[in-house]
């Protein structure tokens, strides 16, 4: 798999991520500032509801744009086994419960900088991207093929093999 088009597919999510908080900003805003939301009295919030909404959004599109910033002088190195799983590694692992089943469910994993967590499709196959801040994420790191790793999910432990790394 081509890590420079995963890429790319990421920075195209978080363009359209972008555009709707944008959006979003927008409407808040004019629902905060529209003379019909002046408040008449102390309960009517509508207006001051709508301006924490256009805050948020506003925080909301400025993390999206330093997430994309990060994605953009991201540089992808290839895979070196001595130094194990590190940022921009692919990553295949199966379920380590699932080894006696003859198809393993498999998760590819597409280990970025912070701010791209979703879920892509690439040449026929789901990709997790993820950051090494998640959970899976640190799991992952250091480890190399053949290699065990788990995380702990509320009380249940997930246990994974790595499969193979590019």
């Amino acid at each position: 798999m081509d890590k420079f088009l995963l890429q790319q597919q990421v920075l195209e999510r978080l363009a359209e991520d972008l555009l709707q908080a944008e959006e979003a900003v927008r409407a808040a805003h004019e629902t905060a500032t529209h003379e019909e939301n002046i408040a008449e009295n102390k309960y009517d919030t509508l207006g001051l509801e709508a301006a924490y909404l256009a805050t948020g959004q506003a925080r909301r599109a400025e993390a999206i744009r330093q997430a994309m910033a990060h994605w953009r002088q991201f540089r992808p190195h290839p895979y070196d086994a001595s130094k194990g799983i590190q940022l921009g590694a692919l990553v295949c692992l199966v379920d380590a419960d699932d080894q006696q089943q003859q198809q393993q469910q498999q998760l590819l994993l597409f280990l970025g900088p912070e701010g791209g967590s979703m879920k892509l499709a690439f040449g026929g196959h789901t990709v997790q991207v993820i950051s090494s801040d998640a959970p899976l994420g640190r799991a992952v790191l250091g480890k190399c093929e053949g290699d065990e790793v788990w995380v702990q999910v509320a009380l249940v432990r997930q246990e994974f093999e790595v499969l193979r790394v590019d």
